[in-house]
């Protein structure tokens, strides 16, 4: 099981995507102006730091301009509630190679927490974000994501907004900063792909059955009886799995009474 190297950016891809949704909130001033909101991402306890350090007047450093957005990854669960039958697998035909079929087990269910972190220096800058965000969070948004681009799996995926609460850390002191935190907590319900594997087309199908007189219950390996073999081809024999196709369906009947099957059907009749 373990060994096999692959690697679908599963987990970057939801990262990107949740920021995406945030990167074109911005803030309106008295005076008409419009300012457009940073989103970076990065635990919140970095950014409150660098806001409330002292800034050294000999060294060329710039203070951190409010408001701004940080977003990150904060958990990664298993939800059993979504869990799927384990012998579901997806299908495709490969690109390089029609001649093989590349499957892919069914995705395992795992919620991606995340947290996005508001910081303003007055109400009004956080209100104006926040009310930007909230409408569409109802309590869930739902977004497209090409999970796996090698299968072509596209999958409907629930953002759901969980919590929403707020922080001032401002304390009085007229050298610190006042910053006005408002702090979200999302679930995303996502899933996470196993490797990809390559098999050949199967062109050629062949079923047999053996009708049982009386009872019709095998007691034997040698039990008088008649054996059908049905075989289905394609039309053409070459045909890939995308193009339009017929099938020929040829069935043989064998009137030996007594039938001999063997395990690999080395012996079975032909």
């Amino acid at each position: 099981m373990f060994g096999e190297h692959f690697y679908h950016e599963t987990i970057k891809r939801s990262v990107s995507v949740f920021g995406t949704l945030f990167n074109n909130i911005s803030v309106k001033r008295a005076s008409g102006e419009k300012i457009k909101v940073p989103l970076a991402y990065g635990p919140r306890s970095r950014w409150i730091a660098r806001l409330q350090s002292t800034l050294d007047p000999y060294e060329k450093a710039i203070a951190i301009t409010l408001p701004r957005m940080g977003f990150e990854l904060t958990s990664i669960q298993y939800d059993a509630s979504r869990k799927l039958t384990k012998k579901k697998r997806l299908r495709k035909a490969n690109a390089s190679n029609p001649l093989q079929m590349q499957y892919q087990y069914a995705p395992a269910p795992y919620n991606l927490g995340f947290t996005l972190s508001v910081m303003v220096k007055n109400t009004d800058d956080g209100l104006q974000i926040i009310e930007q965000i909230m409408p569409y969070f109802t309590p869930d948004y739902t977004v497209t994501i090409n999970t796996v681009p090698d299968m072509g799996d596209k999958r409907d995926i629930p953002i759901i907004l969980d919590s929403m609460s707020q922080e001032d850390t401002y304390e009085g002191d007229l050298t610190t900063r006042q910053v006005l935190t408002y702090t979200l907590d999302f679930t995303m319900k996502n899933y996470i792909y196993g490797p990809v594997t390559s098999s050949e087309i199967i062109r050629t199908v062949k079923a047999r059955t053996y009708i049982e007189p009386g009872t019709g219950e095998i007691t034997t390996q040698d039990t008088d009886g008649k054996v059908m073999e049905q075989t289905i081809t394609p039309i053409p024999g070459d045909a890939d799995p995308d193009e339009t196709f017929t099938y020929n369906e040829n069935v043989d009947f064998f009137e030996t009474p007594t039938v001999t099957y063997s395990d690999d059907k080395s012996s079975d009749p032909k």
